[in-house]
């Protein structure tokens, strides 16, 4: 998909990857819809944009709350790319976390996908074209211990992208699941205890990536039409040694990760 002159709507963009996403979409020539909880960042964001010559509006919403998912889909007309960005949650054993933060690390980035996908979904299959980028986790593949409401919630998004792949296939519609390793971003600062969470077979063997980085991967994905990509290959080929050795894998993870 050529990206010039289309409009892209950006979940969690008032920083990390979210931002340097709709950076990269704004400089290839698309006016980009920015969205997230906190104003004062995305002004930010959308001043920066505009300064490089960009073209974006911003767009204040918890997509925590279903209501204002409605709403935003009634302020923004159906965008030619969707990024389902936006994500929470901490990496805790299911039983240190409390029923409502479960609900929260459902709802976003889970539920969010789900209904803002669902808003935009029918206005794009009737008009053949549009495309929906899901950024997922490395814990949607290779589950790891001490993380379980996090992770539960990244496989359920994985679940949505498969779906709809399925149901989309021959609509003009295209979907795209990103996943990249550590992003050196804000999420460990903003999430604190998660990094240490990380099993050291994962830490020694795949590199962290910058939130630019993962942004130039999003949109290669929608210019190139990518069903997936994992990068970078070390944690494609943790991946894929899941699959071939899940056993061996699986106790690497448990092996180095956290323990009570």
């Amino acid at each position: 998909m050529q990206v010039s002159g289309k409009t892209v709507l950006v979940t969690g963009a008032s920083q990390g990857i979210g931002a340097e996403a709709a950076f990269r979409f704004a400089g290839r020539g698309a006016h980009v819809h920015l969205v997230a909880r906190s104003a004062e960042l995305l002004d930010q964001q959308v001043k920066r944009i505009t300064e490089f010559g960009g073209s974006a509006t911003a767009h204040q919403a918890d997509l925590a709350d279903s209501a204002q998912i409605r709403a935003l889909a009634e302020a923004v007309p159906t965008p030619d790319v969707l990024v389902n960005n936006a994500g929470v949650g901490r990496w805790l054993f299911l039983d240190d976390t409390e029923p409502d933060e479960l609900v929260s690390m459902t709802a976003v980035p889970y539920m969010a996908a789900l209904l803002l996908t669902r808003e935009y979904l029918g206005a794009m299959r009737s008009r053949g074209s549009g495309w929906i980028v899901n950024v997922n986790s490395p814990v949607s593949r290779v589950p790891i211990p001490g993380c379980v409401g996090y992770q539960s919630a990244r496989w359920a998004l994985r679940g949505l992208t498969a779906s709809l792949r399925l149901d989309l296939r021959g609509t003009g519609v295209g979907v795209s699941e990103v996943v990249p390793g550590k992003v050196s971003s804000e999420y460990f600062v903003n999430n604190p205890g998660a990094e240490e969470r990380i099993p050291g077979a994962a830490r020694l063997m795949i590199p962290s990536v910058t939130p630019d980085r993962v942004a130039k991967e999003i949109v290669a994905a929608v210019e190139k039409e990518r069903a997936e990509h994992l990068f970078p290959w070390q944690l494609k080929a943790f991946e894929i040694s899941g699959r071939l050795l899940p056993g061996l894998t699986s106790y690497l993870a448990w092996k180095t990760g956290t323990h009570r």
